[in-house]
């Protein structure tokens, strides 16, 4: 009976490949046809729906391969009860998954080569999910298939390819680990039926437990005849076939713990004769020579052997004893390295403790030091401290007479300074008086270019009126054009007065500017007076802070109020008003 540890890993290989997402999920429609699938490569009678009802609690869809486990057990690996063909059951779930995983066409070995590779790292991977294969599992199979392929082992080039696993964490995939056989990175020189010689042969010794086989002659039991036969060794049994294909099996001798095997001494014209003695019967045979013989002996007392220990095959035991040789060095590296941590805090410690001691004993060092030189400095600051005072006491003296005369002397340039900031102020005053004045001239500037532009805003709409009711005329009849035309002359003259007094005004307002700019250029010059001033009494310690009024630039004034708009857009008012009138004139 298989393990089921090494069952579950063909089928995790299934059902990952079923997982087209990636998502670590799968469909229990898939799920189904895989059970019914496992069912019946293992002859178990297969209940449809007993997926629907163990998960009906669980509508949410695809199922993980955790949910999809505990059914796994329960309703398929718990009911096998006999033999079932394991390689026809590998051959199942290698359909499912290589076609999404790799190509062999450009590997130098077959897809039949590549299953063997595949079942091959079930066996020796680690009963870790992901399934991965280490890097000690990779040498011994390297090992083995060097071996088998009759080719030397090469220290340095598997040192190499080390160093190019160690980038893939000290471990391949399956898919990886047939890629690597099929490149020939560790076959060059070797043809493709080589390599897939030796792939077959660790393939029969690891996955169907052949431990040895070869051309044998057996003793019959009836006949008493020595007949040629392909000898195939397991654990618990020698087949004998006609020939090495193993179509036709001609039978068993069944290794049970009873069994024994013994040499023969040389008869009937046969060498190299041993026997192999079961509770029922015995079996002769002869070897082609010595060397096999003591092999073929030394292969059956093993496995006999083991059996009597109630152990599996030999390279299981092997392959649990580098698994529990692994599991005892990394506790003795987690060992070594929580000592090592130990130590090193330990040392750590020690070292802290001796560089406290060392910087006690130089604090200690360091206050006698201190100790004594302030000792003498005590001296010798007393002795400096009495003549200091003498010397004090002098510099106290001579500080006193010259502050005396400065004090003097201050007082001298504070009363001329005083004299000279009142002198300032009247002055300043005067200033301000000035300035006062301009602004007032200013505010009556101002009134009166309002006046005037308010005039000529209402001789501007006049004139418009007039020069709307001259269109209206214009639309009248014939009939009516001679009394139009007179009164037209009439407007004209009126216009033509308007004109005058438009121009007349003109002259007024031209007359207010230069006024206003005169009383402009009489208060800049009362401004830079009060500046000069200020500047003046900012120069003797600020004793007065004058406030300054701000700057106004001369404004435009228009008939619609001062600063409406900038000298262009006034020019194209006067444009825009003389086409008016110069159109209104034509339409005459």
């Amino acid at each position: 009976m298989w393990l089921r540890e090494e069952l579950l890993k063909s089928i995790w290989h299934a059902f990952t490949a079923l997982d087209v997402d990636q998502r670590g999920k799968v469909s229990k429609s898939q799920l189904k046809v895989l059970s019914h699938s496992l069912c019946t490569v293992m002859k178990i009678p297969h209940d449809p729906v007993a997926l629907e009802e163990h998960f009906k609690d669980d509508d949410k869809g695809p199922l993980s391969n955790q949910g999809y486990m505990p059914y796994l057990n329960r309703f398929i690996l718990d009911k096998v009860q006999q033999e079932f063909d394991v390689l026809e059951f590998n051959k199942m779930c290698w359909t499912l998954c290589y076609m999404k995983n790799i190509c062999t066409k450009s590997l130098l070995i077959s897809e039949h080569d590549a299953f063997k590779v595949w079942c091959i790292f079930n066996f020796l991977s680690e009963d870790k999910y992901p399934l991965v294969i280490i890097t000690e599992e990779i040498e011994y199979l390297l090992r083995k298939l060097m071996e088998a392929m009759g080719s030397g082992w090469s220290e340095e080039k598997f040192a190499d390819y080390k160093l190019q696993l160690h980038t893939k964490k000290n471990c391949l995939t399956a898919w990886e680990l047939i890629e690597l056989l099929g490149m020939g990175y560790f076959s060059k020189g070797m043809n493709r039926q080589t390599l897939s010689m030796g792939i077959s042969e660790v393939f029969q010794e690891l996955i169907l437990d052949v431990l040895k086989q070869g051309y044998m002659m057996k003793k019959g039991h009836k006949r008493k005849n020595w007949t040629e036969r392909w000898f195939v060794l397991r654990p618990n049994s020698v087949s004998y076939y006609v020939c090495e294909d193993l179509v036709e099996k001609k039978g068993d001798i069944i290794l049970d713990r009873n069994c024994c095997v013994e040499s023969l001494p040389d008869k009937e014209g046969k060498k190299c004769l041993f026997i192999i003695k079961c509770t029922e019967k015995s079996f002769e045979i002869s070897a082609s020579d010595k060397k096999k013989k003591q092999e073929w002996i030394q292969a059956v007392q093993t496995c006999i052997q083991l059996l009597r220990l109630g152990l599996s095959s030999p390279h299981r035991e092997a392959r649990l004893r580098r698994r529990e040789l692994r599991q005892r060095q990394q506790v003795e590296e987690e060992d070594l390295a929580e000592r090592m941590k130990q130590l090193q805090a330990a040392s750590e410690n020690k070292q802290r403790q001796l560089e406290d001691m060392r910087k006690k004993m130089e604090e200690a060092a360091a206050k006698a030091a201190i100790e004594e030189h302030r000792r003498k400095q005590t001296q010798v600051d007393l002795q400096d401290r009495y003549r200091l005072d003498l010397e004090r006491e002098k510099m106290v003296r001579q500080q006193m007479e010259e502050q005396v005369a400065q004090k003097t002397s201050e007082l001298e340039q504070y009363l001329q300074r005083v004299r000279e900031l009142e002198d300032m102020y009247h002055r300043l005053e005067e200033a301000l008086e000035d300035e006062r004045q301009a602004k007032q001239d200013e505010e009556a500037m101002h009134k009166l270019q309002a006046r005037l532009l308010e005039e000529e805003a209402a001789k501007r709409k006049e004139l418009e009126q007039i020069h709307l009711q001259q269109q209206k005329a214009l639309s009248q009849t014939e009939a009516e054009k001679q009394e139009l035309v007179a009164k037209q002359l009439d407007k004209e003259r009126d216009l033509q007065a308007a004109m005058l007094q438009l121009d007349r005004l003109e002259k007024e307002r031209q007359g207010a500017l230069e006024q206003y700019e005169a009383v402009s250029r009489k208060l800049e010059r009362a401004a830079n007076k009060t500046k000069t001033w200020k500047d003046k009494v900012a120069k003797h310690e600020g004793l007065v802070r004058l406030i300054q009024p701000g700057h106004k630039g001369p404004q435009r004034i228009t008939n619609w109020g001062p600063a409406s708009f900038t000298d262009a857009e006034l020019e194209l008012r006067k444009k825009s008003w003389q086409e008016m009138k110069n159109q209104g004139a034509q339409a005459q």
